[in-house]
């Protein structure tokens, strides 16, 4: 007998595990859920490699200052060439004094040199020093660029954070809306049990728990499509059920919190990394203007170098250092060089026009983020109203539907209506958040403001 207990218990305990392996439960605060989103985010790891890139054009610019060195070596195998030296070479036998002989010509089979020069720019027009300002700029335009991915990144956090919170409280009010409909069929079954209703009273509350039993179905299948989204945007594993520790009930933001319009235009101007990216990449235009412009000038350095050669029978070369200045002056930039300070210019005025274009852009987004916000306050009153104006319209129409004057129909057509005021509700609040962070996505401070809040 313990022995079969034994078996059942572990057979039990066995169950248990791997319903807790199928489907697992994580209790996640929105401040999680944003921390999850930029630890596993792929098009954010994508702006940090952007940024090391940025950072590495800058150090390869001021690599441009340090001396160029190259070293090149040759053994060369020929096939008895013919030396023919000019110059008479000096026997040992000849007497001190004496003219040397005439020479001989030399047979050579073989040659080796090595050479090793270096040379250190000291004056190159001015493009090593624009070619690191330019990547200076632009590597700040790059970590400004990670900055509006990580604030988009947020915001789309926050958002798919309150889509589920809709999702799962839609399946909570349609789920107590179907066990009502159940109820009102089992009363309205015995009522035309005992005869005290018509058959077509009992099938029209029948047909409305049907219609909110798909409802339901519904509802229970948008929360699966959007809690596994929201594994995938977390990195979590795709069985995780999501409990949400932050409700919209929790949070208590008024109108007199955002100030009015013109404030926040100016924080969008001032803030928004996007916009101040572009106006980076204007100073980097600039410099890169001059920097073609540069190629007027000469470039002037300060060259060295060494060689060594080795002939045997023939010639031997050491210790021949040399030091000096070159000057180097390309005659054809002087008519090439006008296109391309041309064409840089033109490409500084389309990213000059492409800021103004920009400017406008987050002017009006700002504007409509502003007023969907505003609405979304005002919705909050409005359906706080209705659910009570719903719930007072449930009651009287059902009081007289017991008193025989209301219609089966008018009491059904109220108890929908209460159900769509308490969803309304619980999306106004949603909403109302999600239209709150979306502004000051907008402007550019949800990241501020999301450190702040740690």
């Amino acid at each position: 007998m313990t022995l079969i207990k034994s078996i059942l218990l572990l057979g039990i305990s066995a169950f248990i595990l791997s319903n807790n392996s199928v489907a697992q439960v994580k209790d996640l605060s929105l401040q999680q859920a944003i921390d999850l989103s930029l630890q596993n985010n792929k098009a954010l790891k994508i702006s940090n490699e952007k940024v090391k890139a940025a950072v590495a054009k800058v150090s390869e610019m001021k690599n441009n200052r340090l001396p160029e060195i190259s070293v090149s070596g040759s053994y060369l195998r020929l096939n008895n060439a013919n030396v023919d030296l000019k110059v008479p070479l000096k026997s040992s036998d000849d007497e001190p004094g004496s003219e040397p002989a005439a020479s001989n010509p030399v047979k050579l089979n073989e040659a080796a040199y090595g050479i090793a020069n270096a040379s250190l720019p000291i004056f190159s027009g001015l493009r090593i020093q624009y070619g690191i300002q330019s990547a200076k700029y632009l590597q700040k335009a790059a970590e400004l660029d990670q900055v509006r991915d990580k604030e988009t990144l947020i915001q789309n956090a926050i958002e798919a954070y309150y889509n589920l919170y809709k999702a799962q409280k839609a399946v909570d009010l349609v789920n107590q809306n179907l066990k009502q409909a159940q109820q009102r069929s089992l009363d309205f079954q015995n009522l035309e049990t005992n005869g005290i209703i018509a058959r077509n009273d009992l099938l029209k509350v029948q047909l409305q728990e049907s219609n909110i039993e798909l409802a339901l179905l519904d509802a229970e299948n948008n929360l699966k499509i959007v809690n596994f989204n929201m594994d995938l945007m977390l990195g979590l594993d795709e069985s995780t059920q999501i409990s949400l520790t932050s409700t919209p009930s929790s949070q208590t933001i008024s109108q007199n919190e955002i100030g009015n319009i013109q404030d926040w235009e100016s924080k969008a101007l001032n803030n928004r990394a996007d916009y101040l990216s572009i106006l980076q990449q204007k100073e980097a235009g600039d410099i890169g203007i001059k920097a073609t412009k540069s190629n007027y000038y000469p470039s002037l350095a300060l060259t060295g170098g060494y060689a060594a050669i080795y002939a045997p029978n023939v010639l031997t070369v050491t210790n021949a250092v040399n030091i000096g200045i070159g000057l180097r002056y390309n005659i054809s930039d002087l008519y090439k060089t006008g296109a391309k300070v041309k064409q840089a210019k033109a490409q500084e005025q389309q990213i000059y026009f492409a800021s103004q274009q920009l400017n406008d852009g987050i002017r009006i987004q700002i504007h409509k983020a502003y007023q969907d916000y505003l609405e979304s306050l005002k919705k909050i009153k409005v359906y706080g109203k209705a659910v009570d104006q719903a719930a007072e319209n449930y009651n009287v129409v059902n009081n007289k539907y017991k008193n025989a004057l209301a219609t089966t129909t008018d009491l059904l057509d109220a108890d929908v209506n209460k159900l769509q005021a308490d969803l309304n509700a619980e999306y106004a609040k949603a909403d109302a958040l999600i239209a709150y962070y979306k502004l000051h996505e907008t402007a550019g401070i949800l990241t501020q403001e999301n450190t702040e809040n740690k």
